[in-house]
């Protein structure tokens, strides 16, 4: 068992003129990008959950250290170091931060005090699920959003079943397979961001927080939080700048429309053409095809499930699809030339989506545990 580091986390509280207080807990490894390893998970739901029982705490801010990212995603060594070691097993290191990241992710979304993440610089995989849970999401000019798992063989989890469904259109589909990097504007459209402020403008929302009329019930703390942030955001809607997303809706639809052979067939033609106005497609389209088949054929898949799926139901979907891709799909194989040699030549599993074997992606959604087994049961 790893030892606990607590300074990978910091907390600390913003006291206000009253008795009340406002959590702050920073994500602290500056050089790993706040990447989130167990460590960080386990240290971040205990306080958190202290928090939310604690009244006199009334919201929780989360941010990153350092002006480079918020969080660049998990950090998959340890799960990619257990796969390698016990091929074709659904390993425990895997089962454990999986598991644990989606219950922190969960906490979040479920969380009823405010929760505000300063969603500066990067914001990826495991960052975003962390962003998406929080009731109040700020994006800064400086903010890079994306879902890149079809790079390492995985598929867009941490809730990515509940909130990219909801996305207008077919832009959630779009980004799960491309791993397009979102501008602020672009977030702020998709609903990942629901508030824009510069980046220079951390120290003043620091300083106008503790200066709120907080009360005792959360809906109006809510609102308190909401329109103060309303109010110091509007000068910087308009500098947010235009959404590609927007913009371009309707092609993205025609384009992400069909069985998944017909959107790669419209892919291969588009790209066939000159693509120099439109350098964000090309390079969202050049990553979707050196991305894993596999993940392709999940994040299509996942694009099918129902939006009545509840937010529990879809974390314990997730969580067995996850430990499965590690077993037995390319997530040992993407984390390798990714992350470990850094080679970026990955040699998938199948040459193409044409060449997954009948029901090969439907056994990764065969949950490894009987329902009353499942690490997730609790949620509800």
């Amino acid at each position: 068992m790893s030892e606990v580091n607590s300074e990978q986390v910091l907390f600390s509280t913003l006291q206000t003129p009253s008795t009340k207080r406002i959590g702050v807990a920073t994500l602290n490894i500056e050089k790993a990008l706040n990447a989130l390893n167990l460590n960080m998970v386990q240290l971040l739901a205990a306080q958190l959950s202290a928090w939310q029982n604690d009244d006199s705490i009334v919201a929780v801010i989360l941010d990153g250290a350092g002006e480079k990212a918020f969080c660049a995603g998990g950090d998959v060594r340890a799960i990619h170091q257990a796969s390698i070691a016990s091929p074709g097993e659904v390993t425990q290191s895997a089962t454990e931060f999986f598991s644990q990241e989606y219950q922190l992710d969960y906490l979040l979304h479920t969380f009823g005090k405010p929760v505000i993440v300063w969603g500066d610089g990067i914001v990826m995989g495991g960052g975003l699920g962390l962003m998406a849970g929080a009731s109040h999401r700020i994006v800064t000019e400086r903010s890079r959003i994306a879902m890149p798992e079809v790079t390492i063989g995985l598929y867009p989890d941490v809730g990515g079943s509940y909130f990219l469904n909801r996305m207008p259109g077919k832009s959630g589909l779009f980004l799960g397979m491309t791993a397009y990097n979102m501008s602020a504007s672009d977030a702020l459209y998709v609903g990942i961001g629901n508030y824009y402020l510069n980046s220079d403008h951390k120290a003043t929302l620091l300083a106008k927080l503790p200066q709120l009329d907080w009360q005792d019930d959360a809906d109006t703390n809510h609102q308190l939080l909401s329109d103060m942030l309303q109010s110091i955001s509007v000068d910087g809607l308009a500098q947010a700048g235009v959404s590609q997303l927007e913009q371009h809706q309707s092609l993205i639809d025609e384009l992400m429309t069909g069985s998944l052979v017909d959107i790669q067939t419209k892919v291969q033609q588009l790209q066939q053409h000159v693509l120099e106005d439109k350098p964000w497609l090309a390079k969202a389209l050049k990553t979707m095809q050196a991305g894993s088949p596999i993940s392709l054929s999940l994040v299509h898949l996942q694009s099918s499930f129902s939006s009545e799926l509840s937010l529990a139901q879809c974390f314990k979907l997730e969580l067995g699809l996850s430990v499965n891709c590690c077993a037995k799909a390319d997530f040992s194989e993407g984390v390798r030339a990714l992350l470990i040699d850094k080679d970026r030549n990955p040699k998938w599993l199948f040459s193409d989506v044409a060449a997954i074997p009948d029901g090969f992606v439907a056994s990764l959604l065969q949950s490894p545990w009987e329902e009353s087994l499942h690490p997730l049961k609790d949620l509800h």
